[in-house]
């Protein structure tokens, strides 16, 4: 299993990943949700300048964009900040995570996290912050397994962090 950068994925294979999530599901946002082909590729080059910390919007920072693949399979997408604003900080945090529905419940998310944490620690990030909704169970015992302690909650989600310690 590795983590490979979007810019450096088979775009097709990538394309075809991104369009199995909706826009919105169990807290993970999918950015490209109905886009086609050509777009997307529009935006794995802003994804390329993302990581670079280069052209970001604002409001947002450096991060990388990864899929998760098992022997050639795409099966997952995580998402790295690469440093924390205010809004991330008491939001979304370092990480956000999703696993296509046909792969789930095999152990990739635990697996790609643990992947994406290694990765954390290019840039110096000792204690990763995530957040999970409270009505996702399953990605709070992925986050768990990873060394997550539940940091404080709202409503409707619970705040994470994972020591990372290099």
């Amino acid at each position: 299993m590795k983590l490979i950068r979007v810019q450096d994925s088979d775009y097709k294979k990538c394309y075809d990943l991104f369009m199995r999530f909706p826009e919105d599901e169990n807290g993970f946002y999918n950015s490209v949700y109905g886009y086609n082909y050509d777009r997307f590729l529009e935006w794995i080059e802003l994804k390329r300048d993302y990581s670079l910390g280069k052209n970001l919007p604002d409001g947002f920072v450096a991060d990388t964009t990864f899929v998760l693949s098992d022997n050639e399979k795409y099966v997952g997408i995580f998402n790295l900040r690469h440093y924390l604003n205010d809004f991330l900080r008491e939001g979304a945090g370092h990480i956000g995570y999703g696993i296509s529905k046909e792969y789930r419940g095999m152990g990739y998310a635990t697996a790609g996290l643990k992947l994406v944490l290694e990765k954390a620690k290019d840039f110096d990030i000792t204690e990763a912050y995530l957040s999970v909704n409270k009505d996702n169970p399953a990605s709070l015992a992925v986050q768990k397994k990873c060394g997550a302690y539940i940091h404080h909650e709202s409503d409707t989600e619970y705040f994470t962090r994972i020591k990372n310690d290099l």
